[in-house]
């Protein structure tokens, strides 16, 4: 990475304990607050519309969900961005920044636009997909006409922020975020309940305050990105200056992954639409749910990407050692912290989940789905980081056929046969959403220490590769 940089590079083999720990401190507690927002946004538009009952709070949930099939088609692009903005970030590479920006921006942005025209012209059938209550439709549908217009504003950010993150500048998202979540309480305060003279929206006012925000947030991304000093500069020309030779190696790294988040999308549409069929008390316990859920993930998710963008940088500047290294931390330090997560909410559960305006029975169903997330939120952390760290590294492939397969062949069936054919209760069908993880665990952690998912795009990185392979199976046959 160089003296320009934050100095997560250096050239000796191992990751310390105490270079671990500025990494989080430098990188991950940032990432981890600007994620943690995000989810406070989501959740500020649960708490506020709960005064209006638990039939507007499952409103909001579906329109969530919606919103989450959206960011697993985007997000793709998303990783595949940081795998290699993290890659020419280590290696000094910015014209190889600004074409991995500009595809992503072109790709992601599709989706993005696509998704913005079918909820704005017809979100009753979409919303008619994911749950057949007549009296959650009615209530979503306005907000889905309104909050569809910021689904491309939202993957335009989410591709920002990637290339400021690849860049370790972290702390801009940050502040865009804490300004933006500012607005939406408060336009929300004053639309959900008619304030100030303003008209009472309920739904839809929670739906305007996420449109403006987001309005707001990209804004201010972009002028950051127009102003910026920084030593990686923006360039239009560059950034949409088409290379097929680019193109191909983008697409052969891209692919797998947006496959990999396309159909994990899929499946869980899948699963949500099995969730959408149980009672109303269950669809409001599954709203709640799913927002402290975004708060688990805020905190992985952060470290998540910033072990991601440390692993790119070390592999992209050819210190392949200490990648592998940081990988291995981050997979055990993150699960421990999701356990500790989970627990700390489950002691807190009345008061927390009591904010949503729940009923008894929803409240009832809320706490033991916490218990069973306590043990598979863990294992699914330790999954995800894997993954993320493997593209990191240049593979694209083993950990979508993992994930996909798992999901798909385990997950989605059991979940819906146990929903949709034997009606069981709905504490037992959401026993059956995280069945793939421990099988994923039980294969991906040996592949993780093996190390064979390093394969750099940079030309220091190709340069130490057959010195690290080598130097791995020798400490494979020392260890027989």
């Amino acid at each position: 990475m160089g003296s320009a940089a934050t100095g997560f590079v250096k050239n000796n083999k191992k990751v310390t304990w105490k270079e671990f720990a500025r990494m989080l401190a430098v990188l991950a507690v940032p990432i981890a607050m600007q994620n943690l927002l995000a989810t406070t946004a989501s959740m500020v538009d649960t708490i506020m519309i709960g005064s209006e009952g638990e039939i507007a709070v499952a409103a909001v949930g579906v329109c969530a969900q919606i919103g989450s099939l959206l960011f697993s088609t985007y997000w793709g692009f998303v990783s595949c961005s940081l795998l290699f903005m993290s890659q020419y970030w280590g290696a000094k590479d910015p014209e190889g920044m600004n074409k991995a920006f500009g595809l992503a921006i072109i790709c992601a942005g599709i989706f993005g636009i696509a998704f913005a025209v079918v909820t704005v012209a017809a979100p009753g059938w979409i919303l008619g997909i994911y749950t057949d209550k007549v009296e959650i439709i009615a209530l979503a549908k306005p907000y889905m006409r309104i909050v569809g217009w910021s689904y491309p504003l939202q993957v335009f950010a989410a591709i920002i922020t990637a290339l400021l993150k690849s860049t370790e500048r972290v702390k801009v998202p940050l502040v865009c975020s804490v300004i933006s979540l500012l607005l939406n309480f408060c336009i929300n305060f004053v639309l959900i309940y008619g304030k100030f003279g303003a008209p009472k929206m309920g739904v839809a006012g929670a739906a305007i305050g996420t449109l403006v925000s987001g309005i707001v947030n990209i804004a201010l991304l972009i002028l950051y990105l127009a102003k910026s000093r920084h030593e990686i500069k923006f360039s239009a020309r560059k950034a949409f200056d088409i290379d097929m030779g680019f193109v191909k190696s983008y697409a052969s790294k891209a692919f797998p992954i947006v496959c990999n988040e396309i159909l994990y999308g899929v499946g869980q549409m899948i699963i949500n639409v099995v969730m959408g069929h149980q009672s109303d008390s269950a669809i409001a316990a599954m709203a709640a749910f799913r927002v402290c859920e975004g708060f688990v993930y805020a905190f992985f998710g952060g470290l998540a990407n910033a072990s991601s963008v440390a692993v790119g940088n070390e592999v992209g500047a050819g210190n392949l050692d200490r990648g592998l290294s940081y990988a291995k931390r981050a997979a055990l330090v993150c699960p421990a912290i999701t356990f500790t997560i989970v627990l700390i909410t489950m002691l807190l559960h009345n008061p927390l989940f009591g904010l949503f305006g729940l009923g008894a029975e929803a409240m009832m169903y809320t706490k033991y789905m916490l218990i069973i997330y306590l043990f598979f939120g863990a294992v699914r952390t330790c999954c995800y980081i894997q993954n993320e760290c493997f593209r990191a590294g240049g593979e694209a492939i083993v950990g979508t056929v993992m994930e996909i397969s798992g999901l798909m062949l385990f997950s989605v069936p059991a979940t819906w046969v146990a929903g949709m054919v034997l009606k069981l209760p709905f504490l037992a069908v959401f026993s059956f959403v995280y069945t793939d993880e421990l099988l994923r665990f039980v294969i991906l952690t040996p592949y993780l220490l093996k190390g064979r998912w390093i394969k750099p795009m940079t030309g220091p990185g190709r340069a130490a590769l057959d010195e690290f392979r080598g130097r791995m199976k020798r400490n494979k046959h020392r260890a027989r």
